[in-house]
């Protein structure tokens, strides 16, 4: 919608991965060298963890543009909890070979041997990637290790990457997981952006769709957009592409914190306290962007505030400020069908016009 109000050739902030997006952060670009350092060694596992919404699979998507299409076949699955039987019939159904013949497990894997064999043979390297690589168990992932264990000669025939959220890092701790820790050629865990990356990754998405200034943003907004996202691409997303689409609404080219504010309270009452994308919304003048904690920064939960403060007047307090934000929302609703109104009675009067 707002689009074509900024002039902008495309959405900008849309949330599923887009390697034409790809925005090379400080901690992206060295995650980035990693993956391929680990393509350089041809053997063992690369290990990526981050939170949810860093960015991990744009940056695999991003890799996956850059690899030589003549010698590396690259497959990706997406994992939930697998048990090892399941894992091998996904990789090798991901590598093209027949699974539903058979529920054996050796021949798949004997299946999968001579296909990686194959590969070899002709000058390719065979690249598997796991994404959601926390969800497996201990069992499944010893299984990749196994297949690890497939050689040429002094080749290895599968190489893997594993990416992640945090909790890939603790399983990495287990004990049962040691042999596996020998085959990690490196990891790196990808954080979220700073306060100036965090700017210069909205720019740089509106610049790719062809921003010229419009809409312009001031400094506290987009101090308080890190705030309140803590600098993860997804959160950003989310939040500027609503920012947009209210600037639009409200027929604006020049977005200010108190905008920002809105929005995200908006988004606050939509998700409820519980399911946070932002937290609580402060008074623009709270924001603290040189340090602070959460709370100081007014991010903290505001069920989590009631707890901390106890008492009668902070539950109060915050019931005012929900039915606040219920009129905030409501009027914004209600000046969005009051737009869209005005857009059909424009269209219709001019094809009145035309048929005249």
């Amino acid at each position: 919608m707002y689009e074509s109000f900024y002039r902008l050739s495309g959405k900008p902030f849309q949330l599923s991965p887009d390697p034409e997006f790809f925005f090379g952060s400080r901690g992206h670009r060295r995650a980035m060298a990693y993956l391929e350092y680990g393509l350089h060694q041809a053997e063992g596992f690369i290990v990526v963890t981050g939170e949810v919404g860093a960015g991990k699979t744009t940056l695999v998507q991003q890799l996956l543009r850059r690899l030589p299409a003549n010698n590396v076949v690259p497959v990706q699955i997406v994992t939930t909890q697998l048990e090892a039987e399941d894992l091998v019939r996904i990789v090798a159904s991901s590598f093209g070979l027949p699974t539903d013949d058979t529920n054996d497990k050796s021949t798949l894997l004997i299946r999968l041997e001579a296909h990686l064999r194959e590969l070899q043979g002709q000058g390719k390297r065979a690249l598997l990637i796991v994404d959601e690589a926390q969800n497996l168990g201990a069992r499944a992932i010893e299984e990749l290790r196994m297949l690890s264990n497939f050689q040429l000669g002094t080749k290895a025939t599968l190489q893997s990457f594993l990416l992640g959220q945090p909790e890939l890092r603790d399983l990495m701790q287990r004990p049962e997981m040691r042999q596996l820790k020998q085959r990690i050629i490196a990891a790196y865990h990808l954080g979220p952006l700073d306060r100036a990356e965090t700017q210069q990754y909205v720019e740089y998405r509106l610049a790719h769709v062809g921003w010229k200034g419009d809409p312009s943003f001031d400094a506290p907004a987009f101090d308080r957009i890190f705030a309140l996202t803590h600098g993860i691409p997804r959160r950003i997303n989310t939040l500027v592409d609503r920012l947009l689409l209210a600037g639009y609404l409200g027929e604006k080219h020049a977005l200010a914190e108190s905008d920002v504010v809105d929005v995200a309270a908006e988004l606050k009452m939509e998700l409820g306290p519980r399911r946070n994308l932002v937290g609580a919304v402060a008074p623009p003048s709270a924001v603290r962007t040189n340090g602070g904690s959460v709370a100081e920064a007014g991010l903290a939960d505001t069920d989590e505030a009631d707890t901390a403060d106890g008492g009668r007047a902070a539950s109060l307090a915050a019931l005012e400020d929900r039915v606040a934000l219920l009129e905030s929302t409501t009027g914004m609703i209600f000046g969005t069908l009051k737009k869209v109104l005005r857009m059909l009675r424009s269209r219709a009067s001019d094809s009145e016009r035309t048929v005249a």
